[in-house]
């Protein structure tokens, strides 16, 4: 059913693209992103020189970890940078390697967790890759990187799996040698579509003018249109950026009476709010939305709970929400071993990933029933079709073939599950009981 109104979604812009004074972006699209059957056809090459130089035993973390050897593992993110930062992840990590080493380690071996700073860049992550290269690392698990095409390259070389990544990047959902845990900035848009197509005549997308930001507003539209609802109207940002008057003057005037803003800038959400509290009181009132990862429990607490700016907002997730029962293993890992450690919040959804990815990798190695631990053996353990049951933080998880999601541009995507939440007396609530599935979303999205 056509509509006369549309909701508006911002989001930053990137070295690639930055906002000039004009309003405009740099260079055009199509010159600056490359085209993803490209990037796909570059990875099945890639893969297919891996497979043939692992099956030799020729490269770095092929033949390791046998015996009593300690598992080596690698999970990066980007710190103190001016944009994205996300300690968290390396930190949960070594808490995680604590704990399970405390416990008895991997079916009895060490694990063995090393650490990097992409820095936020295409050259911080490709450096990241190499060290995990260099060290021979069996796996590189529950990192977040927006440089998808910077760090699988010498990952596929090497023949090394990348687990559970945050789910940020193309790249992430079409390499043969990455395993998401959960469906990453696809799901979540098509996701938080579907969710205010229910509750807003007009949406406006505020989001980052970055390769990643690119793909946001046709996923969201999706699911808008799933809805019946009309196309968002798409506002960029700047990633790095300290004020969003602009934005958010076009966000509110584009999405009218009875409209929703709905912003996934990341780190940036909470400054671009900031500048739309001080720009509604011009426009007619609108509704906020966001996704997690943008907007969490942390994040609504530090601004006045329930008495603060994101009361009755909208909030997609991939996850129960951070209070759920299901999480009690995990903020009892953090009291014990991250105990005091301001980086390890259990509410973050990098440090809820980073929890789930190393689930994964601790079935894997349990899988192989004492034999060699390598990048090569788990990879194989993963693609015979290992079940990894998560406690019912994600549906069960599994890599197989037919596991994978129908749509060409995220053959990789296994979990196409999200929530819907709303905040509701300052905590993230669910606005409807269990996922919801955004699979058939996705496979439409052109």
């Amino acid at each position: 059913m056509p509509v006369s109104r549309r909701t508006v979604l911002l989001r930053p812009s990137g070295p690639s693209g930055r906002i000039g004074p004009s309003g405009r972006s740099g260079p055009s699209d199509s010159a600056r992103r490359p085209t993803r059957t490209a990037a796909l056809t570059a990875t099945a090459l890639v893969a297919v020189c891996a497979s043939l130089a692992t099956s030799c035993g020729v490269l770095p973390g092929s033949a390791a970890g046998a015996g009593d050897d300690p598992v080596t593992v690698m999970t990066w993110a980007p710190e103190n940078t001016k944009a994205t930062n996300k300690p968290g992840i390396p930190a949960m990590a070594q808490a995680y390697a604590r704990w399970v080493n405390a416990n008895g380690g991997l079916d009895g071996r060490k694990l063995k967790v090393i650490t990097c700073n992409d820095h936020n860049d295409p050259v911080g992550a490709a450096d990241c890759a190499r060290k995990a290269v260099d060290k021979e690392v069996a796996a590189v698990v529950g990192s977040y990187s927006q440089h998808g095409q910077s760090f699988l390259s010498p990952l596929e070389v090497a023949g090394i799996p990348y687990i559970g990544g945050y789910g940020v990047t193309d790249e992430e959902f079409s390499s043969p040698l990455s395993y998401p845990v959960n469906g990453g900035e696809p799901a979540l848009m098509a996701g938080n579509g579907r969710q205010l197509a229910a509750r807003c005549e007009r949406v406006s997308l505020v989001r980052p003018d970055t390769i990643a930001g690119d793909d946001l507003p046709g996923l969201l539209d999706a699911g808008l249109t799933e809805g019946h609802r009309r196309s968002s109207a798409d506002i960029r940002a700047p990633e790095d950026g300290t004020d969003f008057s602009a934005q958010a003057e076009q966000a509110l005037e584009r999405a009218g009476t009875d409209g929703c803003v709905t912003a996934a800038l990341g780190a940036r959400t909470d400054t671009f709010y900031d500048s739309y509290r001080r720009t509604e009181s011009a426009y007619p009132a609108a509704k906020i939305s966001s996704v997690l990862g943008s907007v969490d429990q942390s994040l609504i607490d530090r601004t006045g709970g329930g008495k603060g700016p994101y009361e009755g907002a909208y909030v997609t997730g991939w996850y129960p929400v951070a209070g759920d029962a299901r999480w009690n293993e995990m903020r009892e890992v953090i009291r014990q071993q991250a105990f005091g450690d301001n980086r390890v919040d259990p509410t973050d959804a990098g440090v809820q990933t980073t929890w789930i990815a190393y689930t994964v990798l601790k079935h894997a190695v349990e899988s192989l029933d004492g034999g060699e631990v390598s990048a090569r053996t788990l990879r194989r353990a993963l693609d015979k079709g290992l079940k990894v049951e998560t406690g019912g933080l994600t549906p069960t998880l599994r890599w197989r073939f037919k596991d994978m999601l129908a749509a060409s541009d995220f053959p990789r995507l296994v979990n196409a599950d999200v929530t819907f939440q709303v905040v509701r007396d300052g905590r993230l609530v669910p606005a409807q009981k269990g996922f919801v599935n955004v699979s058939k979303t996705l496979e439409r999205v052109e």
